[in-house]
Formats: C-alpha cells, sequence, structure tokens
C-alpha cells in the first residue's frame, strides 16, 4: 500500500514539474524556448513582397509573397537570450530592414509588447506589426532602415 501511495505522489509530482516547465518557457522564464515567426503580406498597394531572413548561424532564404500569403520559421531562443533574426523586405523598389525576433523584445516577460511563442507579423508600407492573439490592437514597430 506504501509504495502505491509512493507512485501516486511520484506521478503527481513529475505532471506538476513537467507543466511547470512548459508555462515557464512560454512566458519567456527559460532558455531555449521554442519560437515560431509567421510573417504576413498585407501591403496595402497588393504587390509583391521579397522577404529574406537570417541571423549570425542560419539563412533562412528568399521568399516571395503576394498579397495575403504567409511565410513562417521556427527555432529555439539561445541559451543567453540574444537570438535576433533580421529580415530585409523589397517591394516596388523600397527595401525595409527589421528585426522580426529578437529575444530582449518578443522572449522578455519585462518588454512592452511581451513574449510570443508564436510571433505573427503582418508588414505594411509604413512599419511591421506584431499582431495579438487576444484580438486586440496589434504592436507596431517602426522600420530599422
Amino acid at each position: 500500500m506504501a509504495s502505491r501511495n509512493h507512485n501516486v505522489i511520484f506521478m503527481l509530482i513529475s505532471i506538476l514539474i513537467f507543466h511547470a516547465t512548459i508555462s515557464f518557457a512560454s512566458a519567456g522564464l527559460l532558455p531555449l524556448s521554442a519560437k515560431h515567426v509567421i510573417i504576413f503580406n498585407r501591403l496595402i498597394t497588393r504587390v509583391t513582397l521579397v522577404v529574406h531572413c537570417r541571423n549570425k548561424g542560419e539563412d533562412k532564404g528568399v521568399i516571395s509573397l503576394r498579397p495575403g500569403d504567409s511565410f513562417d520559421f521556427r527555432f529555439r531562443v539561445n541559451l543567453r537570450k540574444t537570438t535576433v533574426y533580421t529580415c530585409s523586405f523589397v517591394w516596388s523598389n523600397i527595401t525595409a530592414t527589421f528585426d522580426i525576433f529578437r529575444a530582449d523584445r518578443d522572449d522578455n516577460p519585462k518588454s512592452k509588447i511581451g513574449v510570443c511563442s508564436e510571433c505573427i507579423w503582418s508588414i505594411y508600407e509604413l512599419e511591421p506589426c506584431r499582431d495579438r492573439r487576444d484580438g486586440g490592437q496589434p504592436y507596431c514597430i517602426p522600420w530599422t532602415s
């Protein structure tokens, strides 16, 4: 009987630890948290958007997005939480650059725009906007260049 109780207690503790680990990771409190970036072409002029995203060690290639189309990629935040993915965007002879993911902005609970595990970006001519999962007003950030 005592052995059976120990097994049940062990199982409950294991479930609680697993749940806490998942919760901390999704809140940006643990390194190596999984991220999913999705980029939508929302250009008002309805032209093709050419996207090229990369970080120090990985190049996601050049992608052409028709109006309304999307491109996505997945990765994990590095141990030091310094992960940055920079994208260049080209449309109608205009080139703009933006850090589509910055750990200090997108994986930091103290950040003005908060943590995202699924970071959804709508690209407009004026600025890129990170959509909110709750349907609220998106967070728009000026182009880097």
